[in-house]
């Protein structure tokens, strides 16, 4: 008898988590896992703030999943453009542009998320996200340029637009950006002694009234005070009514001189999802407590991808798209994936939120672990003590903890590493976001599969 097929798409938190917990539980004859993801690698989203900064190297976030003892799933190398139930059959683009189709028997869609654009003109063209390790480095890079054009301009207008640097979000991923990207180019000054420090300006801004509001009314105003007290201009109830490549009009009318736009306004999930008939709700698939799609035999969805019932609030509250959920519902997954093939009872998910986090560079951060508010030092601490410990190897974390403590004693270096230096780079071209098939090309597809077999 044939081993089922299990078919894994995604390597983030959740993906990650329910490979591992299948290659534990399940023995070789059971079934035979695969994974479809673009790169080899689990990447670590809540620290690449810390690598446009310069803190961390891009390769301590990225956790390779070849570092197991027990590793054996197939890694696909590509990413789901498609999926048809009801054939079972997962349409994928390798990474050299081929076009491969990959049958499954259960499947488990934790695409993860793409950066949530609006219409607004001149956005996907002039933007840059915070979603990818890529995106991260050119960030940085892009940072840099900016202050060493400056530098050698002798032309007082194009220095002051070189040196404004635009954030639009104000949640953890802006506010996190915007205070470790300011903090490098506060502490440039001394490596650039022509740059004059009060054209190095910082806008931090967002539609909401508040300030991260998951916090609560008194740390999201302590992250408002740290931010301001650094210089960060913040703004809310605004957000940008054009994006140029060499200017910024917000909202309320202002019209910035500005070549850095970075565009962390939230996420939404993977188009993987519309991909195939099913329920969504707030462009999530919707599970079963037990994560299953409902109407389709086999289908597992869960983090980004999944609308998941809160178990713990009740009602029609659903789970956050946060990395402790998707790490927990990973390993939820996997149990019930296995107890399908085991022909066992399955299992809800429930998990009580353990609080947040929220690291604004060198000694300042906001937390709330199991609701105690925490400031400073004692913040942070608990902010990189949590990250730390969900790395998942400790190759990673020696990495991060050396490069934490590097960056303490020796501080920022400012190098370019070139990246996409002569074409400005733009959201589709780090994302893929016009790579997804449509329903009905997904079916026509596997019917001419099915009608050449």
């Amino acid at each position: 008898m044939a081993r089922p097929r299990i078919l894994v798409v995604g390597a983030g938190f959740a993906g990650v988590a329910c490979v591992r917990r299948l290659e534990r539980k399940l023995t070789p004859g059971e079934a035979e896992i695969s994974l479809v993801t673009p790169f080899s690698y689990q990447l670590y989203l809540p620290l690449l703030p810390q690598v446009a900064s310069g803190v961390l190297t891009p390769q301590s976030v990225a956790v390779s999943l070849r570092r197991s003892k027990k590793h054996r799933t197939r890694i696909v190398p590509g990413g789901a453009i498609g999926v048809d139930p009801k054939a079972k059959i997962c349409v994928i683009r390798t990474i050299t542009g081929e076009i491969v189709d990959q049958p499954y028997d259960y499947i488990v869609l934790a695409p993860g998320s793409i950066t949530r654009t609006f219409d607004i003109p001149g956005l996907v063209d002039n933007a840059r996200g915070m979603k990818t390790l890529a995106e991260a480095a050119y960030v940085r890079d892009h940072v840099i340029a900016q202050l060493d054009i400056a530098d050698a301009s002798p032309d007082e207008q194009e220095r002051a637009a070189r040196l404004q640097f635009v954030v639009v979000g104000g949640g953890y991923a802006g506010t996190e950006t915007a205070a470790c990207l300011q903090r490098v180019t506060t502490n440039a000054l001394r490596r650039y002694p022509r740059l004059d420090p009060k054209q190095i300006k910082w806008h931090l801004i967002d539609i909401a009234p508040k300030l991260m509001p998951e916090l609560g009314d008194k740390l999201g105003a302590t992250a408002l005070d740290i931010l301001r007290k650094r210089g960060i201009e913040v703004s809310l109830g605004v957000s940008i009514a054009k994006a140029g490549p060499d200017e910024v009009t917000f909202t309320d009318g202002r019209v910035l001189p500005c070549r850095t736009l970075i565009w962390t306004a939230g996420v939404v999930a993977s188009p993987l999802v519309g991909t195939f008939d099913a329920e969504t709700l707030h462009g999530r698939l919707v599970v079963s407590p037990e994560l299953r799609v409902g109407g389709h035999d086999g289908v597992f969805a869960l983090g980004d991808a999944g609308a998941v019932p809160d178990l713990t609030k009740g009602g029609d509250a659903i789970c956050p798209p946060t990395a402790q959920h998707a790490m927990r519902q990973g390993r939820t997954a996997a149990d019930n994936v296995i107890a399908t093939v085991r022909r066992q009872p399955l299992r809800s998910y429930e998990h009580k939120d353990l609080g947040l986090v929220v690291d604004l560079g060198g000694r300042d951060a906001v937390s709330k672990p199991m609701g105690v508010e925490l400031r400073g030092l004692p913040a942070q601490a608990v902010a990189r003590g949590y990250h730390w410990s969900a790395l998942r190897t400790n190759v990673a974390k020696a990495r991060v903890l050396t490069n934490w403590v590097l960056n303490a004693v020796a501080g920022d270096d400012f190098v370019r590493t070139g990246f996409q230096a002569q074409k400005p780079a733009s959201l589709h071209d780090f994302e893929f976001t016009d790579a997804y098939l449509t329903p009905e090309q997904v079916r026509e597809h596997t019917g001419t599969l099915t009608a050449r077999q």
